[in-house]
């Protein structure tokens, strides 16, 4: 078996990438939900709109590194199947939630009796959250190893990161469209219906997966004894501080679209269908942003792109923080029992999803810079990356404490810092200054330096 051609498995395999392509959509649908479903919770906690999102990326802070070494020693077919099951396992939860524990109090925050129902939703988020830090962990190699590497593995990974933009694009809006107009008896009940087609999906791709042949090319090659290096990934400075980078974007990117709908829904006759569909819009540019940018990466470079993109979001973010909020503009949303038409919204609105156009190419971008010349320390830094992904639950639960504090726009300042960062990144903090360490591939890489 292990004498077959590399590009067998893509002709014998159709079925599996099929599954993994569900799977690429599914993490960002899993990711998205957290934020509109907030704000069911929010009608009830104010301070609890952004916290399960915080627990689904808190959890890529435990799971980064693990989650790596998993693929080391149990394959990837192993680790996606395990994915599958405790993701399957958060969503019930999270089902659950809506279902029990309404009138049971735990305990309290304030003046806010803290319910057993909520305490069972925060901890479906935070096991979704090990689900989706090893589905991103799996499926890029995954999909490359079942297109048979090469130019159709990399058209396979460049499909499945366009259905993820695509799931991104439509969780909020569908979330929206289920949960209408927030009123005091709207419980997670009321999006049931997505978590049960969640639920089927996980379990489709987890029968699927379990009986087709994932190539594992690197199981089964045990190195010799290796002794410790004197260097890791932390002696780059370029990819320290793209492991920062890669924090802030993370930030950047839920922060954007999720503070949004909780700013749009407050408004006076507004509802999370109609901030749901703005959002939407948001993450459709991200789609939009990357397609170009598989385009023109061929000319132009990831530091150009990163350069030119933090600079146009700062100018977009400035100018939804200072327009007056009665400049109103026609946008596409739905609303049940009405339908999709162009509903009237704050024009600063429109700005801030055109900074999906800016966010869609900075995570290529950044991790590219970050692990230029690293040699054999690249996989360690692709660890220490999927941890920082935590930054997508640190930072928005931030800005949604500012928003609390002094209003949703100036939330936005906190966005505005992390953009001047990625900037600062893309004009000085890429460049390697340790070229003088030694990262050929005859020295390996010992994991004790994680």
């Amino acid at each position: 078996m292990a004498n077959k051609p590399a590009s067998q498995p893509a002709k014998s395999n159709i079925v599996a990438i099929i599954a993994m392509m569900f799977l690429f959509g599914m993490i960002s649908f899993v990711t998205n939900l957290a934020a509109p479903i907030g704000t069911i919770w929010a009608n009830n906690y104010s301070w609890s709109g952004m916290l399960g999102n915080m627990m689904n990326f808190l959890a890529y802070l435990f799971m980064g590194i693990p989650a790596g070494a998993m693929l080391s020693k149990i394959g990837y077919k192993k680790t996606a199947l395990i994915a599958m099951a405790v993701g399957f396992v958060g969503l019930f939860l999270q089902w659950l939630s809506g279902e029990v524990g309404a009138t049971t109090s735990v305990f309290t925050v304030g003046s806010d009796v803290v319910t057993l129902n909520f305490v069972i939703y925060l901890l479906g988020a935070f096991i979704c959250g090990f689900c989706v830090c090893m589905l991103n962990t799996v499926v890029n190699p995954m999909l490359n190893l079942l297109g048979g590497g090469g130019n159709k593995g990399n058209q396979l990974v460049q499909t499945g990161g366009t259905l993820n933009s695509l799931a991104g694009t439509i969780t909020p809006l569908v979330v929206g469209m289920l949960i209408g107009t927030i009123t005091a008896s709207t419980t997670v009940a009321d999006v049931a219906t997505l978590l049960f087609i969640a639920m089927a999906i996980f379990v489709f791709a987890f029968i699927i997966i379990s009986f087709v042949n994932i190539p594992e090319p690197h199981m089964g090659q045990k190195s010799g004894k290796v002794e410790k290096s004197k260097y890791s990934a932390w002696s780059f400075r370029h990819t320290v501080l793209g492991v920062v980078g890669i924090f802030f974007y993370v930030g950047i990117e839920i922060g954007i679209p999720g503070v949004l709908i909780f700013w749009l829904s407050s408004l006076e006759g507004g509802s999370v269908a109609v901030a749901g569909a703005v959002a939407a819009v948001y993450w459709l540019l991200m789609l939009v942003g990357r397609f170009v940018s598989s385009i023109i990466s061929g000319k132009v470079s990831s530091r150009a792109q990163l350069i030119f993109v933090s600079t146009l979001a700062i100018f977009l973010t400035a100018a939804a923080i200072f327009l007056p909020k009665d400049l109103t503009i026609n946008m596409p949303a739905y609303q049940a029992g009405v339908g999709f038409s162009m509903y009237e919204v704050p024009i600063s609105a429109m700005f801030l999803v055109l900074c999906g156009l800016c966010t869609s190419v900075m995570w290529g971008g950044i991790f590219n810079l970050a692990v230029e010349g690293l040699g054999k320390f690249t996989a360690q830094a692709s660890g220490i990356f999927m941890m920082m992904v935590v930054g997508g639950g640190v930072m928005p639960l931030i800005q949604n404490w500012i928003a609390g504090e002094w209003g949703y726009m100036s939330s936005y300042w906190l966005i505005i810092a992390m953009f001047l960062y990625l900037l600062y990144y893309g004009c000085i903090g890429c460049k390697n200054v340790n070229g003088d360490i030694p990262v050929s591939d005859d020295q390996p890489f010992d994991e004790r330096d994680l």
